[in-house]
């Protein structure tokens, strides 16, 4: 834990915080948000996007809440519960990260979903798609699953690379040089760097050094998930002739996850903390009291 910049994670929660109200003020356009996802918002509470299959929605939550409570065990962010969303229906504004399952009969997201996932991306967000196939072939590449292409050919996704050795991901709280899930051994993709090597279309979203996706195929929810007996709530593992035993392998998983929500919430906390005093103004004037500070989140 030593080196890791927590303020960070402060200062995050005070802008989704001032965001979150900010939006809730009477503005004129801005309809008032869903009080549940204020509520996320506010607690730091992960999401998922809901696909419709029961199975793995409810895989999707049992996958988060067992990631969020290892967050909280092991780390100073304590997220809520976590929330499922349907972009377009669903205010993403105030949410740092999206986990993403990729089934084939998920619907399209609308028009309306796809410009508030758009949004999303260029604003922050980040988005964990997780094609879950690495058991059989992995994902081929950044767009090499058909269902991943289908659903993602309206998003402005930036030109992606294989995570380098030396990338955020393997060291932003654990030092890793894996990232599997239920299964292990897929390739895990994100925005490639300015002048490497990339595959993919698309202009890269500004996003202070985060990247806006990450591509992979090992089911990470299932290996996340646990039952309410506090049991492993599925079989993880590639079978003997696998590099980790399950209870590694879920160990190994979970550090991932951890990584990756440190990753998201951390990466720009420089930027954050450069507007935190224009947004508190902006809550002050609106509020018409001329405060808003809050002091201790900044430098």
């Amino acid at each position: 834990m030593a080196g890791f910049p927590w303020a960070c994670l402060v200062s995050r929660r005070a802008l989704l915080a001032v965001a979150a109200a900010l939006l809730a003020a009477p503005a004129g356009a801005q309809d008032d948000p869903d009080p549940a996802l204020t509520a996320a918002a506010g607690s730091g509470a992960l999401a998922y996007v809901v696909t419709g299959d029961g199975a793995v929605d409810e895989a999707s939550m049992r996958g988060l809440s067992g990631l969020s409570e290892e967050l909280a065990r092991r780390t100073t962010v304590e997220p809520g519960a976590p929330v499922g969303v349907t972009p377009g229906q669903d205010d993403l504004a105030l949410l740092p990260f999206l986990y993403w399952p990729v089934t084939p009969d998920q619907p399209l997201p609308s028009v309306q979903g796809y410009a508030a996932l758009n949004r999303f991306l260029q604003t922050g967000g980040m988005i964990l798609f997780d094609t879950r196939d690495a058991d059989i072939a992995g994902i081929g590449g950044p767009d090499g699953a058909a269902d991943l292409q289908r659903l993602a050919a309206g998003l402005d996704i930036p030109p992606l690379a294989q995570v380098p050795p030396d990338h955020v991901l393997t060291r932003s709280f654990y030092l890793l040089d894996s990232f599997p899930g239920r299964f292990s051994g897929g390739a895990v993709w994100v925005e490639a760097p300015a002048g490497g090597e990339a595959q993919g279309a698309g202009p890269a979203p500004a996003n202070d050094g985060v990247s806006p996706v990450v591509i992979g195929g090992n089911d990470w929810a299932a290996a996340w998930a646990m039952t309410d007996q506090g049991l492993a709530a599925y079989a993880i593992g590639g079978g003997p002739d696998g590099p980790y035993d399950a209870e590694r392998q879920r160990e190994l998983a979970l550090r991932f996850g951890i990584n990756l929500v440190m990753y998201a919430l951390s990466g720009n906390y420089k930027s954050d903390q450069v507007h935190v005093r224009e947004l508190l103004d902006r809550l002050g004037r609106e509020r018409g009291d001329g405060s808003g500070a809050l002091p201790e989140v900044l430098p």
